[in-house]
């Protein structure tokens, strides 16, 4: 591959990184003679063509993405020649997160923060823009030698939060696993607060060289962030500031609303934390909430500590109201009830009910008499007080009549 033209005017050198979806390699451009990055796609990908699709439509979003922390793309298309569909990328001099975390093990406070910090502004803009990122992760954070400038790069599977089409497959979920945050592990959507739990993933990592859950696979790393609350960071390394732990935690929540309202609120609450100031009123009371809804274990010598959690409420979809019926009768018990009369219309209701009952039986064992009968009835429609009157005839059926008559006046 070393050698081939793409575009009649990148000459293909070193390989930077191979990934499943996708080979970055360094390049010539011979145009404007400068070195570029070229990222080619994966030929199994190429021949999907709702997937070229979607990955052209946000390759040219992240093309219009231009900010000092964030990689720039400069041009994108498919070589004629190879088949191959093709970015261009600003080329980075400059180790990964993930390099360092593999040389270092971790780095101290201030330099870690400032990784964050700048990550922070780039997602910030990135946001602001209608991109959500969905795959934040050390080896996306390169350090730029010259600098020192910390850039988010490989937009390959962002997504615009304004469509709901994106590149990844259905019913697939894609990005590193461990910085997946729980609604994306779970197959929900992902908005701007999933970048902000993977980059507290990233914190996490930087501060300690570890990860907040230590998972094999997708489904147990969905389980432990549902039941387990990471080992707060200060418990790991005591010279890490209390507010600083706080910080990095509230960018783990379980449930997307209790992280930060933006990338930028969260590049504050990481400055300020680093330098020992507490976090604000509505990050106090969250951590509060959280610490009522777990059991503090000590830190264990054989491993690191579980604070076990209330799992997160799965979203629903809002109730549909049911359609109107015409008839009581056809709507369901519970509506039923909602819709009865009040408590003193339903006791007139069940006392008329009885007397009409009573009265009718009174009725058919008169007409069994078969011959002159009497009868006394209590009658009261408006004030519930009771009546005599006395009713005689010689024949049943007069009788009958009667008690008819007085049964309808008195049960309207």
């Amino acid at each position: 591959m070393a050698g081939e033209v793409i575009a009649g005017r990148y000459e293909l050198g070193d390989r930077l990184g191979l990934g499943g979806m996708s080979t970055v390699l360094v390049a010539f451009d011979s145009r404007l003679e400068r070195y570029v990055a070229v990222k080619l796609l994966a030929e199994h990908l190429a021949e999907d063509a709702q997937f070229v699709t979607r990955f052209r439509r946000e390759a040219m979003a992240a093309a219009r993405l231009v900010h000092p922390n964030i990689v720039q793309v400069y041009d994108f298309g498919l070589d004629d020649v190879s088949g191959r569909h093709y970015i261009v990328m600003e080329r980075i001099v400059g180790p990964s997160g993930a390099q360092v975390l593999r040389d270092r093990g971790h780095l101290p406070i201030d330099e870690a923060v400032d990784w964050i910090a700048q990550a922070c502004r780039g997602l910030a803009y990135a946001h602001r823009s209608g991109l959500v990122h969905r795959d934040v992760k050390p080896g996306n954070l390169l350090l730029s030698e010259g600098d020192g400038t910390v850039k988010l790069a490989d937009f390959g599977i962002a997504k615009l939060s304004s469509e709901e089409s994106s590149i990844t497959q259905i019913g697939s979920v894609l990005g590193t696993a461990a910085y997946l945050a729980p609604e994306q592990a779970a197959g929900e959507e992902a908005g701007p607060a999933a970048d902000l739990y993977g980059l507290g993933v990233v914190a996490y990592q930087l501060l300690t060289g570890r990860l907040p859950y230590e998972a094999a696979s997708l489904t147990e790393l969905a389980l432990k962030q549902q039941r387990e609350v990471p080992q707060p960071l200060h418990h790991i390394d005591p010279s890490i500031p209390v507010a600083l732990s706080v910080a990095v935690e509230r960018a783990l929540a379980l449930d997307p609303r209790r992280r930060y309202a933006s990338a930028e609120a969260m590049r504050e609450a990481v400055l300020d934390g680093a330098k020992g100031i507490g976090p604000d009123e509505d990050a106090t009371a969250i951590a509060q909430a959280d610490q009522t809804s777990a059991t503090t274990v000590l830190p264990s010598e054989t491993g690191p500590m579980v604070v076990p959690r209330a799992p997160r409420s799965p979203r629903r979809p809002a109730p549909v109201p049911e359609p109107a019926a015409a008839y009581p009768e056809q709507l369901p018990r519970s509506r039923r009830r909602r819709e009865e009369p009040p408590p003193a219309a339903r006791r007139t209701r069940r006392r008329r009910g009885a007397f009409r009952r009573m009265l009718t039986t009174l009725v058919l064992l008169l007409v069994l008499a078969g011959a002159g009968a009497a009868a006394y009835v209590a009658t009261s429609a408006r004030t519930n007080s009771v009546h005599l009157r006395r009713v005689a005839y010689d024949q049943a059926n007069q009788v009958v009549d009667q008690l008819t008559q007085l049964i309808n006046d008195n049960t309207r």
